[in-house]
């Protein structure tokens, strides 16, 4: 009788303030230790040097919360979800709070690569710049080019911002800026670079990524 292939599953999770300055190799060995303390069943990878086997979604910019992270994990034997959330939840570190758990194909394509864009918002305390981040909203999505310098290369940002769009509401202080940005290979906004070309500090924001966009299964 043949072995049963591992069954993968998808894990929806936060990555708070706690976890903001945490990179994504460090993250993947939080989650690794995370999986050893819930004692799952975790399937690993072939070779002289066997890991988990896992993936993240793509990398988050140093110093930005989430609220819509995804790991997919391979188990060697089937878990009922409620004891798996709860094994989770029991064993999570500082930061990482687990949503919820379902079953994912084993045929459908790797996390990082099926993402097509992703949504965040930055967040400023204070109101004050709001109408100077509109007018150069407004510049900045009439223009047809905006040529920015990263890593010592010249790229187009413009044709990386699918929507941006500046929010302030009389019950919450401050402003927030909600932008979509590509996530593509070799084609991947940054919302730090965004601002900087809205020519206004990143450092003055806190960033949470607040939705990711896949590509159409098959």
């Amino acid at each position: 009788m043949s072995e049963k292939p591992p069954l993968r599953i998808r894990i929806a999770f936060e990555k708070g303030p706690e976890m903001r300055f945490t990179g994504h190799l460090d993250l993947q060995r939080t989650w690794e230790r995370t999986l050893r303390r819930a004692r799952l069943p975790v399937a690993y990878t072939q070779g002289f040097n066997p890991r988990p086997r896992m993936q993240l979604s793509p990398a988050l910019p140093l110093g930005c919360t989430s609220i819509c992270e995804l790991i997919d994990v391979w188990l060697l034997e089937e878990i009922e979800p409620q004891s798996l959330l709860d094994k989770l939840r029991a064993s999570s570190s500082p930061g990482i709070i687990v949503l919820e758990v379902s079953p994912v194909a084993d045929q459908e394509g790797a996390l990082q690569n099926r993402v097509i864009a992703v949504e965040y918002e930055a967040q400023l305390p204070s109101a004050d710049q709001s109408d100077q981040l509109r007018a150069a909203i407004e510049t900045f999505l009439g223009e047809i080019r905006v040529e920015r310098i990263r890593r010592g290369k010249r790229y187009d940002l413009r044709p990386l911002v699918e929507a941006l769009e500046c929010c302030t509401n009389d019950r919450e202080p401050g402003v927030r800026l909600r932008m979509r940005l590509t996530s593509r290979e070799g084609a991947t906004g940054r919302p730090e670079e965004l601002l900087l070309a809205l020519g206004v500090d990143p450092t003055q924001f806190q960033f949470i990524r607040t939705r990711m966009f896949f590509e159409a299964a098959g």
